[in-house]
């Protein structure tokens, strides 16, 4: 008796496990989401009581930006000089040429005792003390600092002003464009005036050569022989000569 009843108790507790886990599983458990889609969440499946567990914002960090630092080019300025307040352009300096912070005193513009038989506002360039002579009469003569032409390049004669040019543009000659091509430096067929032109704020042009008084890029070349035959200045000096002399000016080149 004892026996069947206990079975009967096992077989009723087994049904009854039976019916409440079907019970359980009958329907799903509701899926909860946080409001705050925004932030991290994590479902609770903890029955009707269940509650999101949404985890707090975080501040956000601040984005860091960095930027390519843009090269600016540095502004012309007016300079004043021994003439007083220069209305050119600054010269352009290339880089990498070492730079004489001052041009060496005695290639500055000053006057001079100078004894000739020319004419007051003639040219007389001696190219072996790098000096050019502007006539002035009296025994005296306006004096600058050249540049000349290098060994090979030397020449001496005289001729006259035919043509006067502001920034001028260069074109530099067949054969110098072959002879620089040769040492590995390619020049332009043409290059327009301005601050980065070899030819300088001036340019006044001897007779039917291809020679030139006229002012430069590397100012601090002045007082050497470095050019192709052309006589170079400082452009602040190259200007004070442009406006003292005239188309049929006489130069004297020794």
């Amino acid at each position: 008796m004892k026996k069947t009843l206990f079975l009967a108790l096992g077989l009723a507790a087994a049904f009854s496990g039976t019916a409440l886990a079907n019970d359980r599983y009958r329907e799903r458990p509701p899926v909860i989401v946080s409001p705050d889609l925004a932030a991290p969440w994590v479902m609770q499946l903890a029955g009707p009581n269940a509650r999101p567990v949404v985890y707090p914002r975080q501040a956000a960090q601040p984005r860091v930006i960095y930027r390519q630092r843009e090269y600016q080019q540095p502004r012309a300025v007016q300079r004043r000089g021994i003439f007083g307040e220069s209305r050119v352009q600054p010269a352009a300096v290339r880089p990498n040429r070492p730079v004489r912070s001052q041009i060496e005193p005695q290639f500055l513009p000053q006057t001079v005792a100078y004894d000739t038989t020319e004419k007051p506002g003639t040219i007389i360039i001696d190219t072996n003390n790098r000096f050019l002579y502007l006539v002035a009469g009296d025994g005296q003569a306006r004096r600058y600092g050249v540049g000349v032409g290098k060994p090979g390049f030397e020449w001496a004669g005289e001729h006259r002003i035919t043509r006067k040019a502001e920034w001028p543009n260069w074109t530099p000659p067949k054969e110098m464009i072959a002879r620089e091509a040769a040492k590995g430096h390619y020049l332009p067929a043409r290059m327009d005036g301005g601050p980065e032109n070899p030819l300088g704020a001036r340019a006044m042009y001897l007779g039917s050569t291809l020679y030139r008084i006229h002012g430069t890029n590397a100012p601090w070349t002045i007082g050497s022989a470095v050019s192709s035959g052309c006589i170079r200045m400082r452009n602040e000096d190259v200007v004070d000569l442009y406006e003292r002399v005239n188309i049929g000016t006489k130069v004297v080149v020794m």
